[in-house]
């Protein structure tokens, strides 16, 4: 069972904010921090958008992959990132990523799965806005596994119907949920990777925060999983 801390864009462009969720995400137990990596003006819209001004902000260049890269090696934390077009892979793949993230809104982006396949590592992808009942099929020889996930922003706990989900099939849940029961619950009925937002401040100014799992919530989960290994 793994924990990986989503910071996305909860660093609010500060890299000094980012350095020490990093550091907080290791010291409370999460296994990986994931940061998300996009062109803001392509991938947000600027109209009926309040967020846009942020969504530029959090943009993260070439040079902060490195830097935060090289803060989770001294950290002792795997590095990972979502990446949103094909031209930001190669980013990744100069800091040596063990494995590469595909958000929900991702899956249906070919030339960015096709670019991703190529590197040979695994793929781990959220299904939040895939509608069919199969998986999507991938290039020929592709590495994947598939997330459970609801995109709703916060996604209610009723909508969740977590007790239906074969993690047989999904090799775990990216949560999206305030508070971190439908965690615990999908662990209980064996996940085997929980992503979840993770914030410093559920105050601080930025849309995911408020539904962002907090330093604490994030220990509190990996005492859980650490029971919940001893018990099974």
């Amino acid at each position: 069972m793994e924990i990986i801390a989503e910071i996305g864009q909860n660093h609010n462009g500060d890299m000094d904010l980012a350095k020490k969720m990093i550091l907080s995400a290791k010291e409370n137990g999460a296994d990986v921090v994931k940061f998300q990596l996009f062109d803001a003006k392509k991938v947000f819209p600027r109209e009926n958008n309040p967020w846009f001004d942020y969504n530029c902000k959090t943009e993260l260049s070439r040079e902060q992959i490195h830097f935060l890269s090289d803060e989770c090696k001294k950290a002792g934390i795997e590095f990972m990132a979502s990446v949103f077009d094909a031209a930001r892979v190669d980013w990744l793949e100069e800091v040596f990523v063990k494995r590469h993230k595909v958000a929900s809104r991702s899956i249906r982006e070919k030339e960015l799965i096709s670019k991703l396949c190529k590197t040979n590592k695994p793929l781990l992808i959220s299904l939040g806005m895939w509608k069919g009942k199969k998986f999507p099929v991938l290039p020929k020889g592709c590495k994947k596994n598939f997330l459970y996930c609801v995109a709703k922003y916060p996604a209610p706990l009723d909508e969740l119907n977590i007790g239906a989900v074969d993690f047989n099939r999904y090799a775990g849940f990216s949560d999206h949920s305030i508070g971190i029961s439908a965690a615990i619950a999908a662990l209980s009925r064996g996940a085997g990777i929980i992503e979840k937002h993770f914030t410093l401040d559920k105050n601080m100014y930025g849309p995911d925060h408020s539904c962002s799992m907090t330093a604490n919530e994030l220990k509190s989960l990996d005492l859980f999983r650490k029971e919940l290994e001893r018990l099974l």
